[in-house]
């Protein structure tokens, strides 16, 4: 089966002032219809690791493709095909949303952006997707200023899915909400994926969360691969000391 997407033997490195390896030979591939975690502790490469899977970066050295093909960040057909497929759901709902426009206008962007819809299909599509994630019909007229911490990160998502991508890129989408509101959160995320068909990429430094939606987890630290396979097994059974200090480090999410 060809991967949906993967990285490999990626190397990286930041210039300038503050140059460092931030990745060493990563690899890993995501497959159709599968729900991957990403963790790690602070530094350990996971937000280099979303720039590579969203194309907002190229590796120094190895490999990106998507659906078996390289990615080539100057071929601007061929990202406007991976940017239609790939969609990003950001960490703070507060600060990933223009406060100045209206949530119909936030969630319509991608349309706008990617040439999708226009006109009345956008509204409609805009209106599903609104009801999609499980937001009253008058969400759209309102601002984001007006609602709470989880509503906005369901504005969020609304916004990621109207395109109707393959993969959602999550980066730790939980992790500014309370306890109650992260578990409706990744039970919406679980729904969205199955009527949709959706591939969900989850980063996060909290094993927990990722046990609760991904059914395999990479593990990095210092920007390197130190374990990956099938999440049951990494928990139960985990190679590497530094997984099992990330698995003593946090609570379990009720299920």
């Amino acid at each position: 089966m060809t991967a949906l997407l993967a990285l490999d033997d990626v190397a990286f490195r930041y210039p300038g002032r503050h140059a460092g390896l931030a990745l060493d030979d990563v690899s890993f591939a995501v497959q159709p219809g599968q729900h991957l975690g990403i963790v790690g502790e602070s530094g350990a490469g996971k937000t280099t690791v979303l720039r590579m899977l969203l194309g907002l970066a190229s590796p120094d050295s190895g490999t990106v493709s998507f659906d078996g093909s390289a990615l080539d960040l100057r071929d601007r057909a061929g990202m406007h095909r991976f940017r239609t497929a790939v969609q990003p759901v950001f960490q703070d709902p507060y600060s990933s949303l223009d406060p100045r426009q209206r949530v119909d206008r936030i969630v319509g962007e991608p349309l706008r952006s990617l040439g999708v819809a226009s006109g009345s299909e956008a509204t409609d599509r805009v209106a599903a997707a609104l009801r999609d994630v499980g937001l009253d019909a008058d969400a759209g007229r309102r601002y984001p200023h007006e609602f709470s911490g989880g509503q906005r990160q369901r504005i969020a998502i609304a916004r990621a899915v109207v395109s109707g991508p393959r993969v959602l890129v999550a980066d730790e989408p939980v992790s500014a909400l309370d306890l109650t509101t992260r578990v409706a959160v990744l039970e919406l995320f679980e729904r969205l994926a199955e009527e949709h068909g959706m591939t969900i990429v989850l980063v996060s430094h909290d094993l927990a969360v990722v046990a609760r939606l991904c059914a395999a987890t990479v593990v990095l630290r210092g920007g390197r691969v130190v374990e990956q396979g099938d999440t049951a097994r990494v928990l139960a059974a985990p190679e590497s000391d530094y997984t099992r200090a990330l698995l003593d480090a946090v609570p379990r999410l009720p299920r």
